[in-house]
């Protein structure tokens, strides 16, 4: 049975993992710089960050940026500010979505110096997690072996149910996606439509112009 936990542990830990996405990006000191995630309406969004600052001396990024402070930004998709704070070197923020779409979301440092003093480059590690909390190691080393697995279970079926929602919001993209094509091939026909009935209504014209020019000059 302990064996059989551990498996099971071991399998609930890799599919957990495999949800979580981290990344990192260059920025100047006094720079903005977003990104863009997609997010079904009442969607819990969790983003962990850290800040290194690059040292001209030792030409490495240092561990950590002491003293540098985060401004977050998030906007809706209909540009307005859902979360607007000011984090330290290192953080986490959260916000809920209202709304279906794509969501802007923006770090810049509060560093005051001038731009032209502003020279160093951070090193921002950014890892967002869309529709589930974070998973606290140390409270699932805590428990025994059986708490564990059913800690971790409860972690699966909120995932679970994040799942659903974004295939729900996906097959709510499509059907839109479909209308809007279905629309825009309609409107194509219907304008090749008219096109050929003026250039019918054109030849016509230009038929009848010619035969009354020809009677006129009795060439016919």
């Amino acid at each position: 049975n302990e064996i059989e936990n551990g498996q099971l542990t071991g399998f609930l830990m890799n599919f957990c993992i495999s949800f979580s996405l981290a990344l990192y990006f260059h920025s100047g000191e006094r720079e903005e710089k977003c990104i863009i995630e997609d997010v079904p309406s009442d969607t819990l969004v969790i983003g962990n960050y850290k800040v290194q600052r690059w040292d001209i001396h030792k030409q490495e990024f240092l561990e950590s940026a002491p003293g540098l402070g985060m401004f977050v930004t998030v906007t809706t998709p209909a540009a307005e500010v859902l979360l607007s704070k000011l984090y330290g070197p290192q953080g986490t923020f959260s916000f809920t979505s209202y709304l279906s779409g794509e969501h802007v979301i923006c770090l810049q440092s509060n560093s005051t110096r001038f731009v032209a003093f502003a020279g160093s480059r951070l090193r921002i590690h950014l890892d967002i997690r869309v529709g589930e909390h974070f998973l606290d190691e140390s409270v699932v080393q805590a428990k025994d072996k059986v708490n564990e697995v059913n800690f971790r279970l409860e972690h699966l079926i909120e995932q679970i149910h994040h799942i659903s929602k974004e295939q729900n919001y996906e097959r709510e993209r499509e059907e839109k996606f479909r209308k809007t094509s279905e629309e825009t091939n309609s409107n194509i026909l219907w304008w090749a439509i008219v096109q050929t009935l003026i250039l019918i209504s054109i030849g016509i014209w230009q038929i009848k112009s010619l035969r009354d020019f020809f009677i006129s000059k009795k060439l016919v």
